[in-house]
């Protein structure tokens, strides 16, 4: 099963991205730029999400995308670990927002759904 320490290590194991605590919970960010938050239930993480998109992911499966009310105007959308299908799911919705937070230079170096889907990369890990 899935759970918050796969987000964790996901996560850590994008090109220079950190772990830092803010609002007493786990942030992480690449440049100094947060992109992936996970609340303290643990249950859900939060992410990186154009508004336009955030919307059609919630209505198309709002099962697994949410927005908390407090988090309404941001460009962030919540997603439910224990909704997600597997380990890969969750790769590949962390590395696209860790895509819209690094710096250009950065994106060069971005890792792939392939590598990480490879025997023995990050998804495999789980």
């Amino acid at each position: 099963m899935i759970g918050a320490d796969d987000v964790r290590r996901i996560a850590l194991s994008f090109p220079e991205t950190v772990e830092k605590e803010a609002w007493s919970m786990p942030t992480f960010r690449v440049a100094g730029r947060m992109f992936v938050t996970l609340p303290d239930d643990e249950t859900s993480f939060a992410v990186r999400c154009p508004r336009h998109e955030r919307t059609e992911l919630i209505a198309a499966e709002p099962q697994k995308f949410w927005v908390p009310p407090h988090e309404a105007g941001s460009a962030w959308v919540r997603v439910r670990i224990g909704a997600l299908e597997g380990v890969e799911e969750m790769y590949d919705i962390l590395v696209d927002s860790w895509k819209q937070a690094a710096p250009d230079h950065l994106l060069a170096s971005a890792p792939s759904a392939q590598d990480a889907a490879r025997p023995g990369g990050v998804a495999d890990q789980g």
